[in-house]
């Protein structure tokens, strides 16, 4: 007899069990870091596309997405056009916004220029884990981003103890703002730290608790970064 428990009776926060493709997402993607240019490039321009609609409806176009913004590879977006635009709002398959579709576009053009930087905020670091291995975190847009990770995250127990922002995530917004980024408000960016890692808000006792490896149980960063930008210093937990 196999007592292993069905996909369907795993713990999970409560969002997650609203569909099988919600389930896949939370499983396997949600939490998990995410460190490459190109990948926090498209999270940050899905996640700006839900804006005021569900994380289901941008899920399911996903791949739509993908097409329309050549897998988000920001040095194909940067190069997109008037003409790009108005193909893209008449794009059935994706949300056909002119703002979120203009944004998306300048978003490439605004990660591209963080590679021409030298600050050491920009120069990509290392982050240990629980594990004992580390996380390399790309230099430019990833860098960036990953500064703003605190050095602890929330214990939910229920949907009402989620945050839906942060002093990081409002210190994030105002970041990304002044170098040219848009529709990247503290909720948004709240919702973006939480997708790639940044923060763990997996409900205590969920299964995928604990999957970025980057907290302790208590909820406390493996280890403090030095980061002369945040101002951190490097410690033991």
């Amino acid at each position: 007899m196999n007592d292993a428990p069905s996909e369907s009776s795993l713990a999970r926060s409560e969002w997650a069990n609203g569909s099988a493709m919600m389930r896949d997402y939370y499983d396997h993607e949600w939490g998990i870091p995410v460190v490459s240019e190109a990948g926090l490039y498209e999270r940050l321009c899905l996640e700006g596309f839900q804006a005021g609609l569900s994380w289901a409806t941008i899920l399911a176009r996903r791949e739509a997405f993908r097409e329309a913004f050549a897998d988000f590879d920001p040095d194909v977006v940067a190069r997109f056009t008037d003409d790009d635009v108005e193909r893209l709002v008449g794009n059935a398959a994706i949300i056909r916004s002119g703002p979120k579709i203009r944004s998306a576009i300048s978003n490439a053009r605004a990660t591209i220029a963080l590679r021409d930087h030298t600050e050491p905020v920009l120069a990509g670091w290392t982050l240990p884990l629980q594990n004992g291995a580390t996380l390399d975190i790309e230099p430019g847009l990833p860098s960036l981003i990953w500064s703003f990770a605190p050095t602890s995250t929330p214990a939910p127990e229920a949907a009402s103890d989620v945050p839906t922002q942060s002093s990081e995530s409002v210190a994030l917004c105002k970041e990304l703002k002044r170098r040219g980024f848009s529709f990247v408000g503290p909720t948004t960016a709240y919702a973006l730290m939480e997708a790639v890692g940044m923060v763990d808000t997996h409900w205590v006792g969920s299964h995928q608790r604990g999957v970025s490896q980057i907290f302790s149980p208590e909820g406390r960063r493996a280890e403090l970064v030095s980061h002369a930008s945040h101002g951190t210093e490097t410690t033991a937990n």
